[in-house]
């Protein structure tokens, strides 16, 4: 700096007008608030300047302003408008250097300004620390530090100095030094975002394809980046990478979470609603069309959402900001400066051509730019050149004609100048569009590739070459992760828009496109992992997944491409991703079925996975009905294939108990344990399947003590062969203590479902799904238990949260603890609250189940009590009934589900006043509770006290109250004097029993 330029202002300014181009809003936020800490007086003016406006006219503007003009500068200020060169230099050197004590300047590039600049004395923030950014901005505007300043500091909201990024960066796009205008748009953005009800600040930028949308998002993130801690990156073009990328937050954020997306993501909106450890935030989810998963992946809190999309039913979620074409200076300064041969008029001329949208804006500066052509020569190819070699692509979307024309033009030049290029874009196109794994090309160069992609593995030079030819003319864009420094090509992604990999699939097609996609499948099999199981694989299958379809990938005959689409399907299984699991499988059938026989081992393999996911998802008779058909194809096959029989056997019982079809699905599944033993041992992995789902079989049974007793063994083996911290061994777990508590052993299985609980927690993560269904099990644990009812509401309600975010509302995992924690609150007295979610239930699993299957038909009581609770004593009585009625046929008179529907009807028929119909089915009750489940259980101890009341209520005191007393020593010697249970019968409270649906 001169000497001239540290002293040139005797006194600090009264005001300073700091004047910046929008792209550099960070810099004028801090300066500003370096002035403010110094108590001067400041104002921020945004300035691009109207081309038709003489320079020296929008200068002189400035100055109405009093005190100093600061000009925040770099190359990018002098493009503003955009103007000439010379246009710049004569104002400086004139208007400018004559009002030389009012302007100032600072610098923020380290690449040559305009010579005449230098009469600003600009100082250069290029490269600096803060402290020293600061006391060379002070010293320009000559003001003398504050020593109060700092101090103030540590009680203000600071800003962030913009060359200190956010704490965490995830994935935005690179910022583009070409970004034109939509100042308005993002400064309106950024006020809707601030002055949003807080939680729920989210805004969607809506727009048609090539509008601009993205770059709007990465340039908001990039400008505004000082306002936020964390700004994370989501492309949501397809639903298994939105879900895998957003869940990777959390591992970034530092949260307990494990290895299963859903409960990744679960972990990022808790963090995120609570600001813990980051309150000022940014996510942007960029393409996301289908709002069907907005509730479950959609965060609130403190900080910001941004989606950009094409589907206006984002409204429902978010707000709303279309955004429109360019408006005529965006469009013709964007021209002029991509390609500065082109003239005003001109730039016109073309903007009305592409009616001012921005992709094929972008492109057609592109080519002027690089191939200095004149602009009517241009005008000419784009409005009558034809290529004979491709049908005339039509328009879609809004897009403008003569903008595809213009796509064929270049591509036509790239295969006379650069034919790497389009063979990059043939093979491009072979992909999905959105996020393109190109690096994978060159990882396996062991891959056969055909003859005319094989420089790509072996010449970096042109490969490299290529790809930037194709970034320069704005057809892809680099998506690398991480720095790009530090990534190899071989790790190198691209990003297509959607709507330039139609056109360029179109005209790139050809005799190559067949064996352009026969190479990206066998990449695609390179690239699986192999092991869909290990959680640390899950982002690697989420990138592949999109590109197995339009890679012909599911119609391959060849055995390593059918392995990994298989495990691409087990992916989706293992982690959740149910719904597009299904999708999946059922695409790979259709294309399967074309060409291979329905018992070769990869159809086999299909249909297993298929089930699971079918099963998980709760579509049960679908699965049933893929199961059986290939159970009797098997069993007619010759020779017989054993293994195969036996594995279907074990998913067809698994498909009878999930249909309510118990008796069938327990024979079924004693037959597959006996042949898998005889295949396979007593300790191979697939008999502990096998053996534990007969235990869960025995307990839908009612046979509580059998399936106790079989589990104890499965436990006990899983814990020697799989070791204690394996989830099936923890799942073993849960059964035992489900097991206990049933069996009226509430403190014993307290005891273990606690401890169970803790190391579900440090083996698979607080919010695994399988953790969660521990956590249920000792919600219920505890309030039978009866020492923890105050804190027992709270802990359900937040367990039926996290169910829904895994599973859904009308998942049937999540139906059953709607019902569990309906029927806590009618016993806790909130009726209307319990009203509405037995009621939810019941309706869900009717849906769900039909109204025959013993959910359906137990849900019935749930219903009765409530109804009873609420005085409505005649309905109470035909809803228990009727439920007593339908789980009598459906399970037998011995069933413990049926012992409770009689002790809650028998309860209905004594407030009904029909009290020797009571006591003759309390009777009844009890007898068969004494014979199923022992004397000393706490149901049976309940029929016991009902029949007592039912005798008292005949004037039969006698025998009353020998079973009352009898009751009332054998609860207070098992459960305890201050138990619940006891206390109830001590007062004399009619005792009820509540349907609980497991599996």
């Amino acid at each position: 700096m001169t000497e001239q330029g540290r002293t040139g202002a005797a006194t600090a300014p009264e005001h300073v007008l700091v004047v910046f181009p929008g792209y550099h809003r960070p810099w004028a936020a801090w300066i500003a608030q370096r002035l403010d800490l110094q108590g001067i007086r400041n104002t921020l003016q945004r300035w691009d300047p109207p081309r038709e406006v003489p320079l020296e006219d929008s200068l002189g503007d400035l100055l109405l302003a009093r005190g100093q003009v600061l000009l925040v500068l770099n190359d990018w200020f002098f493009e503003l408008g955009p103007r000439p060169a010379g246009e710049w230099n004569d104002v400086l050197r004139g208007f400018v250097a004559g009002h030389a004590d009012r302007f100032a300047a600072v610098n923020l590039t380290n690449r040559p300004l305009l010579p005449a600049t230098a009469v600003l004395e600009p100082v250069s923030l290029w490269g600096i620390g803060e402290e020293e950014a600061e006391a060379r901005l002070l010293s320009r505007l000559g003001i003398e530090p504050r020593r109060s300043a700092s101090r103030r500091v540590q009680h203000g909201s600071l800003v962030r100095y913009p060359d200190t990024p956010p704490e965490i960066w995830g994935d935005v796009p690179r910022r583009n030094p070409r970004f034109t205008g939509r100042d308005d748009l993002l400064t309106e953005l950024q006020q809707r975002l601030m002055d949003a009800e807080r939680g729920n600040a989210a805004c969607t930028l809506l727009g048609m394809s090539g509008i601009g949308k993205t770059q709007i998002a990465a340039e908001y993130a990039h400008r505004f980046s000082p306002d936020y801690d964390v700004v994370w990156w989501v492309s949501s073009d397809d639903r298994n990478v939105q879900r895998d990328r957003f869940g990777e937050l959390s591992a970034v954020l530092g949260l307990p979470a494990g290895s299963e997306p859903g409960e990744r993501i679960r972990a990022v909106r808790e963090a995120l609603r609570r600001g813990d450890p980051h309150g000022k935030w940014l996510v942007v989810f960029d393409g996301w069309d289908d709002t069907k998963d907005a509730e479950v992946l959609l965060p609130h809190g403190p900080g910001h959402v941004l989606v950009t999309s094409r589907n206006r039913g984002w409204g429902e979620y978010t707000d709303i900001l279309q955004v429109p074409s360019f408006d005529r200076a965006e469009s013709t300064g964007y021209l002029m400066r991509r390609a500065p041969h082109v003239t005003a008029p001109e730039a016109d001329e073309v903007a009305a051509e592409f009616g001012d949208v921005p992709l094929p804006l972008v492109q057609a500066a592109a080519w002027l730019g690089e191939s200095r052509m004149e602009v009517p020569e241009y005008l000419r190819m784009v409005r009558e050149g034809r290529l004979s070699t491709v049908d005339e692509p039509a328009a879609v979307d809004g897009f403008p004609h003569a903008s595809l024309t213009s796509w064929s033009i270049l591509i036509n030049r790239l295969r006379r100048s650069q034919p790497q290029a389009v063979e990059i874009l043939s093979l491009c196109a072979s992909f999905a569009p959105g996020r393109i794994p190109l690096g994978i090309v060159r990882a396996y160069p062991q891959a056969e590739l055909p003859e005319d992609l094989r420089w790509m593995t072996t010449d970096l030079p042109s490969w490299s070459r290529a790809l930037d030819t194709l970034v320069n003319f704005s057809v892809l864009t680099r998506d690398a992760r991480g720095p790009a420094n530090e990534l190899g090509p071989h790790q190198e992604s691209v990003h297509m828009h959607r709507l330039v990999h139609d056109i360029v699939s179109r005209l790139t097609d050809g005799p190559h496109r067949a064996a352009h996609r026969k190479a990206i499948r066998t990449l695609l099999a390179e690239a699986d992992p192999g092991n869909p199981m290990d959680s640390r694989h899950w982002p690697r299958y989420a990138e592949l997944l999109p590109h197995l379809e339009p890679s012909g990938a599911l119609e391959s005959h060849n055995p390593r491409v059918q392995t990994a689409v298989l495990n691409c399907l087990r992916y989706c299984y293992r982690s959740g991703e149910y719904t597009a699991g299904a999708r999946l499988a059922e695409k790979i059938r259709a294309c399967w079925s074309a060409f291979m026989p329905p018992l070769a081992q990869p159809m086999l393999d299909l249909t297993t996975q298929e089930g699971n996911v079918l099963r998980s998802s709760g579509r049960f008779r679908e699965a049933h009905q893929l199961d059986h058909a290939l159970r009797e194809r098997l069993t007619q096959d010759a020779p017989v294939n054993e293994l195969g029989v036996m594995l279907c056997g074990g998913a067809i019982a698994s498909d009878l108990r999930h249909l309510g079809q118990y008796g069938e699905a327990e024979t079924l599944q004693r037959e597959v344990l006996d042949e898998s033993r005889r295949l396979l041992g007593d300790t191979e992995f697939v008999t502990l399947v096998a053996r534990f789902n007969l235990g869960l079989g025995l307990r839908l049974l009612g046979r509580y003590q059998e399936a106790y007793d079989l589990d104890v063994e499965t436990l006990a083996t899983r814990e020697t062969v799989l070791r204690p911290r394996h989830a099936n061994t923890l799942n073993s777990g849960i059964a035992l203590a489900q097991d206990l508590r049933l069996l009226g052993r509430y403190r014993d299985a307290l005891a273990r479902q606690e401890s169970n609980l803790k190391m579900h927690v440090q083996v698979l993560g607080p919010l695994h799904p399988q953790t969660l269904k521990a956590r249920a099990q000792l919600t219920l644990c505890r309030r039978r238990e009866g020492g923890f009812q105050r804190d027992i509401g709270a802990m359900m309600a937040t367990a039926l949260d996290q169910l829904e975010q895994v599973h859904g509302r009308g998942h049937y995992v999540t139906l059953a603890f709607i019902n569990d924690y309906g029927s806590f609150l009618r016993e806790h007295g909130d009726l209307a609250q319990a009203r509405d979610l037995i009621n939810e239930a019941e309706a869900g699993y009717r849906s769900l189940l039909g109204p025959a299957h013993p959910f359906a038909t137990g849900m019935l009581s749930s219903t009765g009590l409530v109804m009873q609770a609420a005085g409505e004593r005649a309905d109470a009585l035909a809803m228990l009934e009727a439920s007593l009625a339908g789980l009598t046929a459906s399970l037998g008179p011995d069933h413990p589900w049926v012992l409770g529907c009689a002790l809650n009807a028998g309860a209905a028929r004594n407030f009904n006043g029909r009290v020797a119909d009571a006591a003759e089915l309390s009777r009844d009750a009890l007898r068969r509770a004494r014979h199923t489940l022992g004397g000393e259980h706490p149901l049976t101890l309940s029929c016991q006290i009902a029949l007592a009341t039912d005798l008292r209520g005949l004037r039969e005191t006698e025998e009353a109250g020998k079973l009352e007393e009898d009751a009332l020593l054998t609860l207070t010697r098992t459960l305890g004097a201050q138990h619940p249970h006891t206390l109830s019968a001590r007062q004399r409270i009619r005792p009820y029993w509540d349907f609980e649906a497991f599996l």
